[in-house]
């Protein structure tokens, strides 16, 4: 029969100890993305610190906004895979610690005076602090999908992809506090106060709380079931832990037999990477890293696009917006809508979207404002809808539980480069030259037109990948989910059966 403890957590009741989870492990995308999304109002108030107001050079804003996204992806490779070999809980403290104290190397980066001092030091701790962010979006996926229920996990991993939208909208807020209060402004040609040096760095230093505030309760957290139970063969281990933790029921005889000596399993049937771990888990990871890749190329191109134009309009419709990114994101993990088919028609939505703000950008430039923006508040709702949404929660329900970590982190990764790609290659590409002299506050607007129209190929991308590749994985359990695929693998270069069991699907059987 399957093992207990596993089932009883995919029937479990929702408790507390799934919203405290919630809180937890969301806490994380909180500061992830509040300090990934502060970087460009920062850089703004860099500017005017030690560029005389001037704008900063194109290729070092660029490096600016890439330096931390590379080592996001860095941080998902090296921290997913730890996650599978390590354990969840282990990394997941480590990535904690590196985000709070790679915070404030940020904000005490050396030198006052050379601007190039500044920017090094700056560079340097935003790489290192993207190497703990990056480790955190595997886990924080992995240990809420493998802690829920089946019923309601994807809207569980939603949830606690939510709580990016939050960071966000904290990041803005806390960003025009310290303005106030510093009594800095954004106008050009205004006198900028000696204490802008302090802003910029106590905003970034500010990153380092929401992370703080939870590492006691992360360390905490007991290790997931299904990685004691699957990746290090202790059911009663992963019993007294879920037993500890939370009301399940049936599991009583597993929490309490006394852990003799278990035979020895055999090893795993296939490795990462291997040709059987290839032709039963190839496609999916294909689908969701070029999934992951193709919105994040959308999504921060349209965070990052230079628009100082509609500054005053964007920050009046920014709150409105973040409320409705928190909203859509509970609302797409939601059990009555499947993940592909929300994927898919999300991604339809974007291309439409995209396709007319191409023609409204030129209306703005020539006429009105009010056009563009109601277009460029759909394009954020229905891309953080569907595919921003999805792609964090498909990884972490289709791959096996020693791999889970370790897929989540190259799905993630991708993502990543398709953000360097949207941010500096949107930068570059639609900078305005005057003569010999580049603009780089306002986009050329033509560029803008063809970057948009390129932005709809993305999804058109993002449309063929998710109905030709992409699986649902949604009401199963997750040993279902891999279990289906290892029936539909007919041939084999490796043996699967072992002492009349085959490999980590029939691990589930227990004694």
């Amino acid at each position: 029969m399957p093992i207990k403890v596993l089932s009883s957590l995919d029937a479990a009741r929702i408790q507390w100890y799934h919203f405290k989870a919630i809180i937890v492990a969301g806490m994380g995308l909180f500061t992830d993305a509040y300090d990934l999304f502060c970087i460009a109002p920062v850089m703004k108030m860099i500017s005017h610190v030690y560029y005389n107001g001037d704008s900063i050079n194109t290729a070092v804003l660029s490096t600016s906004y890439a330096i931390a996204l590379l080592g996001t992806a860095t941080g998902q490779l090296v921290f997913g895979y730890l996650g599978d070999r390590v354990g969840r809980r282990r990394v997941y403290g480590l990535c904690l610690i590196i985000m709070i104290l790679s915070s404030f190397g940020c904000g005490f980066s050396v030198c006052t005076t050379r601007r190039s001092c500044v920017m090094v030091s700056l560079g340097f701790f935003r790489f290192i602090l993207g190497l703990g962010i990056g480790g955190d979006y595997p886990l924080s996926a992995t240990i809420m999908s493998e802690f829920a229920n089946k019923r309601t996990r994807g809207a569980f991993i939603a949830a606690v992809f939510s709580m990016q939208g939050l960071g966000i909208l904290v990041s803005s807020a806390v960003t025009m506090a310290v303005c106030v209060v510093f009594k800095i402004s954004g106008g050009g040609g205004l006198e900028v106060p000696d204490e802008a040096d302090l802003a910029w760095r106590l905003i970034l230093m500010i990153g380092a709380l929401p992370a703080a505030l939870t590492f006691y309760w992360r360390m905490l957290m007991p290790e997931t079931a299904r990685y004691t139970a699957l990746v290090e063969n202790n059911i009663v281990q992963a019993a007294k832990d879920m037993q500890r933790v939370m009301s399940i029921s049936h599991i009583s005889d597993e929490a309490t037999t006394e852990p003799s000596p278990p035979p020895p399993l055999p090893p795993p049937s296939y490795k990462l990477f291997s040709r059987r771990f290839l032709r039963l888990h190839g496609r999916d990871l294909f689908a969701a890293s070029v999934n992951w890749f193709l919105v994040d190329v959308v999504f921060y191109t349209s965070n990052h696009s230079p628009l100082p134009n509609l500054q005053s309009l964007l920050r009046k419709t920014f709150f409105i917006h973040q409320r409705k990114r928190l909203r859509c994101s509970l609302r797409s993990g939601e059990t009555r809508s499947h993940h592909r088919r929300l994927l898919y028609h999300s991604w339809l939505l974007v291309h439409s979207l995209l396709h007319r703000q191409d023609r409204w950008y030129w209306l703005k430039h020539e006429h009105s404002n009010k056009g563009f923006m109601v277009l460029y508040g759909l394009v954020f709702f229905f891309c953080n809808f569907g595919p921003n949404t999805t792609t964090f929660i498909i990884p972490a329900e289709l791959f096996p539980a020693r791999f889970r970590s370790t897929c989540h982190g190259i799905s993630g990764a991708a993502g990543k480069l398709g953000a360097i790609v949207g941010t500096v290659g949107f930068l570059w590409a639609t900078k305005k030259i005057d003569g010999n002299a580049i603009n780089h506050g306002y986009p050329d607007v033509n560029r803008m037109r063809v970057a948009f129209l390129i932005l709809g190929g993305v999804c058109i991308a993002g449309i063929f990948v998710t109905y030709f590749f992409t699986k649902e994985t949604m009401g199963r359990s997750l040993e279902e989910n891999e279990h289906e695929q290892s029936n539909n693998d007919e041939s084999e270069d490796e043996p699967q059966i072992v002492d009349g069991q085959s490999s980590e699907s029939t691990l589930l059987q227990t004694r």
